[in-house]
């Protein structure tokens, strides 16, 4: 075989090889994207329910109020009435005072128990949690369980919802689909929703409780980013709907996960941003809402929202019973 044709036949397994190394690299990435998991489309609305009847089963309360925990601050395992998982868990400030005002007839103080985790995508070796799509999906489904589930059993209980921190976007995106006229309850049987912390705050779409900061939340700054578990959905278009009335957020100035500045994190800068994302879900002013301050009288962002949630179920209608 003469020269040219041996460098012939070495460029092409060459061009062979690095053909099958592009493909090899290719099929990792889409495994990657697919274990990491994608968030899924809501559901469209279904249609609409039965006319409510006149009195419901003794056994169901008045009033469900569901929490929904932060990131690690809950697992898919923890009891939704004795939440142990974390005993550091910010709202366990809010629930157990409630728990504490009302018997269980009255109220059915409900925290979801999801995987509530954030995995790095890039750390090496890889950290062992679940990714932030997968944790947020599961909360998501957990919580539409439950609310549909108790809409379903006892159709005249009226709902309060809160959220802290990653079970703020969810209770946010769960607010907003009821608000649409497409969630699993009806809207008008929703007496308040409020979220601390909440990585899809937009100014003006909810009742600012204490602060007003300029930012936004880190899921609008990051608006578009697809790294393998990690989605920024952006901003609620449309807001919360027939709830923006009902709807308050408390977001702590500085706290990146809701007050992000729009230069901080950019979709350009995608490893660094998610590295900035992934430090601000552990930085200190995140974590001190339970000392975070939001009215003249000293209030903290726990305090209001436990007093919050007990004036709207001592408030609540009380269905007759049968």
């Amino acid at each position: 075989m003469t020269r040219p044709a041996v460098r012939r036949r070495r460029r092409r397994l060459l061009l062979l090889l690095a053909l099958l190394a592009l493909a090899i690299v290719a099929l990792a990435l889409l495994l990657w994207y697919v274990l990491a998991g994608l968030l899924p489309k809501p559901a469209p609305p279904g249609p609409p329910g039965p006319p409510l009847p006149q009195s419901q089963p003794a056994s169901c309360p008045d009033v469900q109020f569901v929490a929904i925990p932060g990131t690690w601050e809950s697992t898919d395992a923890d009891d939704p009435h004795a939440p142990a998982a974390n005993p550091a868990a910010l709202l366990l400030n809010v629930t157990r005072p409630v728990q504490e005002q009302f018997p269980a007839g009255r109220v059915d103080v409900y925290t979801v128990p999801y995987v509530a985790q954030f995995s790095n995508p890039i750390a090496l070796p890889p950290d062992g949690q679940q990714s932030y799509n997968n944790s947020r999906t599961e909360g998501t489904r957990r919580t539409t369980e439950v609310l549909s589930g108790m809409h379903a059993n006892c159709p005249l209980t009226t709902f309060v919802l809160t959220g802290f921190s990653q079970g703020a976007v969810i209770a946010g995106d769960l607010a907003a689909r009821i608000g649409a006229g497409d969630g699993p309850v009806p809207a008008d049987q929703v007496l308040g929703v409020t979220l601390i912390a909440d990585g899809r705050r937009v100014a003006g779409q909810a009742n600012e409780i204490g602060a007003d900061p300029s930012g936004i939340g880190a899921e609008v700054a990051l608006r578009g980013i697809q790294v393998p578990g990690i989605s920024m959905t952006g901003p609620r278009d449309g807001g919360f709907g027939a709830l923006a009335d009902r709807v308050n957020t408390i977001c702590a100035p500085g706290d990146l996960i809701c007050d992000a500045p729009r230069n901080a994190l950019t979709p350009t800068n995608i490893l660094g941003s998610v590295q900035t994302l992934l430090g601000a879900v552990g930085n200190p002013v995140h974590g001190q809402y339970a000392s975070f301050v939001v009215d003249p009288n000293g209030t903290t962002a726990t305090q209001w929202t436990a007093a919050w949630a007990s004036a709207l179920i001592d408030g609540a209608p009380q269905p007759p019973h049968s």
